[in-house]
């Protein structure tokens, strides 16, 4: 209903914004204001302000911003006359006292609840009876333990034409009352009602204050149809507008900063069993408007989970077209796929809770899976197909409501869209120079190095320290993590581990934009290492231009096309994750050797946080390396450039020599 200005003045009036947010947020005193930690986001240093005299909340961290009404929206997941209903009663404040018209629509609502309420109950009671025994052993097959069964109060629909009918005309309950609660169907014919669930287990819907609204059937017989029914849309039964479980996930929502939701609701009783309270699930209907708001409600940005096979992927395609007019700033999803053919019950019950929270953590960002779905249905072949795609693309964005975020996203796509135009164009360039019985040339990346794993490794160090040094940004990216590796190589007498130290001093006394500021920079002792692993521009004997990186260029020749930086990018953080992983194998073998002479339970979990870490990051590098490849081959193809570098044995020149065919992958081994 809509509140008078003046009450929601009354109630502002008499609860100061401190004392409502003071109970969530620990206030300080600073000046007129208070001061604390976002509750929205993590973070260290206090960023959100109240102000009592102008009466309003400031979130600097994520941006948000308003009065004690949108606070308790905002942290409890309320509607806004749940959270006047509230703070109305905190503040004594009475409302206003509904019109007549609101109060008979009230009493019918209250006499509905009663209806539903008590059939509810009978079909709690029905589970238990030997009636119920099919129900249960198929609740025992899904391992839905007896206290989730309570908890959801889930029971049993006899398969009987009118058990629930009379049952509930026995408690003085009409026949209309009957078909309006959504619990008996009418036939057209006259003949007299029936149970509209038969031989079914039955799951209770339950609106946001908890109460049974709905109930969801699922057929216990093979052969019946439909396997899974839900009540009619009623007084009270509006799916459109509810999610199933909200009332329980709603508090556990907020204090994760996520919710996850999944396509039914035997699924999301297992995943809340299995611990994850956090966990709604859609009605057997599209995404609607008021579903989206009623999750962002929960948090801003849920992860829709969805079956991994054919149909999990349509639905979340279908499930884009409903988000985007509806995306705002500081709001969105993220999409989890689980492994195809199977549903979080399944995933659960055979690999257990850390291989379903593996798959939400892992979730795509929304823009992700959207850029897929307009992927995989695209015709990419032709100019045309390319021309459609790009305007779906921009019509997509369009459709954005929120300025501010279609800003973001038009930003996103034209990078996005020139890249991979860009990259799709010289691929199907390179296919058509090449005739259809051509072997693939090898590729020139690490994987491909020789000389041994020792060799390979020293191989890699080079092209990875060469990297850091010509793209300086990448390395800035990843100082930390670089700082910490193992460098086992050596450049002209000097460790590799140290040139690293030395890059790392350099680049945290002066801005490196360039592979320039380094040489200007680095010790004289490392010089020659710096030389030796990169290469300054200069003039060759023979009067050619040896440009900057020309060593590096050597060793892994794609450097020398103009790449697209999403591929430089993904070959730097390769090739980090290569080395990283050589570390963890050596962690691990140490971890090993110190657990034969002295277990203990601390050294035994790191061993299998280690085997978990080191199995995901290799087959993670390992995908990497293939798709790399294969884009690599096509920026090296033949006439694409009409000379390459070549390195003397010591790796200390360059000269350029024309590129008569296939690149010769022996080329890229690293230089002894």
């Amino acid at each position: 209903m809509r509140y008078p200005p003046d009450i929601l003045d009354e109630i502002r009036a008499r609860l100061p914004v401190s004392s409502v947010v003071g109970r969530r947020v620990r206030l300080k005193r600073a000046g007129r204001e208070w001061k604390g930690l976002s509750p929205f986001q993590p973070e260290k240093t206090p960023s959100f302000y109240v102000n009592d005299q102008k009466g309003f909340y400031h979130c600097f961290s994520s941006g948000k911003h308003g009065d004690i009404f949108t606070f308790v929206m905002e942290t409890e997941g309320l509607t806004f006359p749940e959270a006047v209903e509230r703070l109305a009663g905190e503040a004594g404040v009475a409302l206003p006292a509904p019109t007549p018209k609101a109060q008979e629509e009230a009493r019918r609502h209250r006499d509905l609840y009663d209806v539903v309420e008590m059939a509810a109950r009978w079909f709690e009671g029905q589970l238990q009876t030997a009636r119920g025994k099919a129900a249960r052993d198929y609740l025992d097959a899904r391992a839905i333990l007896p206290k989730t069964q309570a908890e959801f109060r889930m029971g049993f629909a006899p398969d009987e034409r009118t058990g629930l009918v009379t049952h509930l005309r026995g408690q003085g309950i009409t026949d209309a009352q009957l078909v309006e609660a959504g619990l008996a169907i009418r036939p057209d014919d006259g003949r007299p009602i029936y149970d509209r669930f038969r031989g079914r287990l039955i799951i209770p819907i339950q609106d946001l204050k908890g109460k049974v609204v709905a109930f969801g059937g699922r057929a216990l017989a093979a052969d019946a149809q439909p396997k899974y029914l839900n009540s009619p849309e009623t007084a009270l039964f509006e799916k459109g507008k509810l999610v199933f479980n909200g009332h329980r996930a709603r508090a556990a929502a907020h204090q994760a900063k996520t919710v996850i939701v999944v396509e039914g609701y035997l699924d999301a009783i297992a995943v809340s069993q299995a611990g994850l309270k956090a966990v709604v699930a859609t009605l057997g209907t599209a995404f609607t408007e008021d579903q989206i708001a009623a999750l962002w409600r929960f948090a801003s940005e849920p992860v829709i989970c969805f079956d991994g096979d054919k149909a999990g992927r349509a639905a979340a395609f279908r499930a884009i077209d409903r988000i985007v007019p509806a995306l705002k700033t500081g709001y969105t999803f993220r999409f989890s796929f689980l492994p195809a053919g199977q549903d979080p019950d399944d995933l659960i019950r055979s690999a257990g809770l850390p291989a379903f929270q593996a798959a939400v953590d892992g979730a795509q960002a929304f823009w992700d899976v959207l850029w897929g779905r307009e992927v995989e249905t695209a015709r990419l072949d032709t100019a045309d197909g390319q021309a459609v795609f790009e305007k779906r693309i921009k019509e997509l964005v369009a459709a954005i409501p929120d300025e501010t975020l279609r800003r973001s996203y038009e930003s996103v796509a034209r990078a996005q869209l020139k890249d991979f135009l860009w990259t799709l164009n010289r691929s199907n360039a390179v296919a058509r120079r090449r005739a259809p019985a051509a072997a693939t040339a090898a590729i020139p990346l690490p994987a491909d190095l020789t000389g041994g794993e020792t060799g390979r490794f020293l191989g890699l160090e080079r092209i990875f320290l060469g990297m850091c040094v010509h793209y300086p940004a990448l390395l800035d990216e990843r100082r930390e993590q670089v700082a910490q590796l193992r460098f086992r190589g050596f450049a002209e007498r000097v460790p590799h581990h140290d040139l690293v130290g030395e890059l790392l001093r350099v680049m945290g006394e002066y801005e490196v934009s360039d592979p320039s500021i380094f040489f200007a920079w680095v010790a004289e002792e490392y010089q020659d290492a710096l030389e030796s692993l990169h290469g300054r521009a200069r003039t060759l004997p023979d009067g050619a231009q040896a440009p900057w990186g020309h060593n590096l260029y050597a060793r892994f020749p794609v450097l020398q096309f103009d790449l697209p930086e999403t591929f430089l990018r993904a070959c730097f953080e390769n090739f980090y994750e290569q080395l990283w992983l050589r570390d963890l194998k050596e962690e691990q073998d140490e971890i090993e050797a110190a657990l034969n002479e002295d277990p203990s339970e601390a050294l035994e979990q790191r061993f299998l946080e280690l085997r978990k870490t080191i199995q995901e990051v290799k087959e993670r590098s390992a995908h990497a390396e293939l798709e790399l490849a294969e884009e690599a081959a096509q920026y090296r193809a033949p006439g694409l450039l009409p000379f390459r570098i070549a390195a003397d044995p010591r790796g200390m020149s360059a000269a350029k020599v024309p590129a008569p065919g296939p690149v010769d992958p022996a080329a890229s081994s690293p230089a002894a």
